[in-house]
């Protein structure tokens, strides 16, 4: 198996540190909000790769953090005039829904880092007292990045040129700073902001410390692969691997892994274009396995445009397997004999290509795009050669066959028996019941529930509209 490592810019074959596990760690989002289809991105390819470890038998120790203190967390949580706990809590819960309609596994552990400050104090403390970091007079403490010769080695860029690019771009508070590319390991309090207490001031820590801390505690000194968006390579992974490098005195992770961005409608996803998606929007006009089969449909560090179009080429591609599915199964209880014949023997050993090209696939730098290839032309196969004349044997086999492979990719595509109408409309009800008593969790539980099983809702002025999707 091989994989893109960023740090030396080629595929390299994957050695784990111990044989037959894999330690990794993926950078979380900041739980300020619903999660955008640019957090969904790294969620789903990195839940793809997880799952394609496991399936090559490797035991995956997969820890993925929620970042729940930060300066939009506070912001939020002042314009709303609630605790940054609340806000955090919160989103973390909406985080989760999502993830799930995306059919993200949890992670073996996701860590808090407001739960793991003293981690963060200890490591800090052991930066001062090697020499790595510093105390200026207020009491924030900086990492001494001349200290670190390596520092640069996983974005490539020039220590001279980072200098001299730093140096043009001083702002109020630099002055305090040994030099202008030291970044802040804690900062001192501001007003209305949670705080801790520490030796150096009471305050609270650096957004890269964070990571760094949390994946020694789970994952230990030294792991196999890290991973998370192309945008943190520089600087919240280079700074990572200073502090981690520098505290531990051992090489951080072994690999580095990073998608590329996102577009909308070929222009970068803000707010201020008005082009800016959540996952939540997205499930409102369809099924998330949708969003999943779209991000898998490119390969990860390939920049991924998404547009209307491409999603509705998606949810059509998404209902050819589930329909080739839906057919196997159908064939498999109607069929007439369960033996084997020989010429199905024959096509079983030829359907195993199909597998063998998706392997080859995932083994060249997790091409997810080739690996789907590979399924729809399983499925091609499935279509043609099992007929109502094939053996309940044979259906299955070819069946499990398909199964396996998405659920590799972590697609679900054996839908539930349809919900009745009435079913349908009992449901309904209670939304409206839920949603005049304010219980608007429980409505959005119902609303997701309902699309899980296929029946999408659109609230009109003339009352609830559904349709099978």
């Amino acid at each position: 198996m091989k994989l893109f490592n960023t740090l030396t810019r080629k595929k390299e074959e994957f050695v784990p540190i111990e044989e037959g596990k894999v330690r990794m760690y993926v950078c979380g989002p900041t739980v300020y909000n619903l999660i955008h289809i640019g957090n969904a991105r790294p969620m789903i390819i990195f839940d793809t790769v997880r799952r394609y470890m496991e399936y090559k038998g490797y035991e995956v120790n997969y820890v993925s953090n929620f970042t729940d203190v930060d300066d939009k967390i506070i912001n939020k949580a002042i314009e709303e005039g609630v605790s940054s706990e609340e806000i955090s809590k919160r989103y973390i819960e909406e985080c989760k829904k999502d993830m799930e309609g995306m059919n993200v596994r949890p992670a073996t552990t996701h860590p808090l880092a407001t739960q793991e400050i003293d981690g963060m104090l200890e490591m800090i403390k052991t930066l001062i007292d090697k020499g790595h970091a510093y105390v200026s007079d207020d009491g924030t403490v900086y990492f001494r990045v001349s200290s670190f010769d390596e520092y640069g080695k996983l974005s490539h860029k020039n220590l001279d040129d980072l200098q001299s690019g730093f140096r043009s771009l001083q702002v109020s508070g630099e002055e305090q700073k040994e030099d202008p590319m030291d970044f802040v390991l804690w900062k001192p309090k501001k007003e209305g902001e949670p705080f801790w207490t520490s030796p150096w001031c009471d305050g609270r820590p650096g957004w890269h410390i964070e990571c760094s801390v949390m994946s020694r505690k789970y994952l230990g000194d030294e792991i196999d692969i890290h991973a998370g968006g192309e945008d943190l390579i520089f600087p919240h992974h280079e700074n990572e691997i200073a502090q981690s490098e520098c505290a531990n005195g051992k090489v951080f992770a072994h690999y580095w892994m990073h998608n590329a961005f996102l577009n909308i409608d070929n222009h970068k996803m803000s707010k201020s274009l008005g082009n800016f998606r959540t996952v939540r929007e997205i499930s409102a006009q369809y099924d998330l396995q949708v969003l999943r089969l779209f991000m898998l449909s490119a390969h990860y560090r390939s920049p991924l445009n998404f547009s209307a179009d491409l999603m509705e080429s998606s949810k059509s591609a998404l209902e050819r397997i589930v329909e080739a599915v839906r057919r196997l199964k159908d064939r498999e209880s109607a069929a007439k004999g369960n033996e084997l014949t020989e010429a199905e023997s024959a096509f079983l050993k030829e359907a195993g290509k199909f597998t063998a090209a998706f392997e080859e696939a995932m083994d060249d730098d997790f091409n997810t795009a080739d690996a789907l290839a590979a399924v729809f032309d399983l499925v091609k196969f499935a279509n043609t050669n099992v007929t109502e004349e094939s053996s309940a044997s044979f259906a299955s086999e070819i069946r499990k066959q398909l199964t396996t492979l998405t659920d590799i990719l972590g697609l679900k595509v054996e839908k539930e028996e349809e919900m009745l109408d009435e079913e349908i409309e009992k449901l309904i009800e209670e939304r409206q019941a839920a949603r005049k008593a304010k219980n608007f969790a429980r409505a959005d539980e119902i609303r997701n529930e309902l699309l899980e099983k296929g029946i999408q809702l659109k609230d009109t002025r003339e009352g609830v509209k559904w349709q099978r999707v």
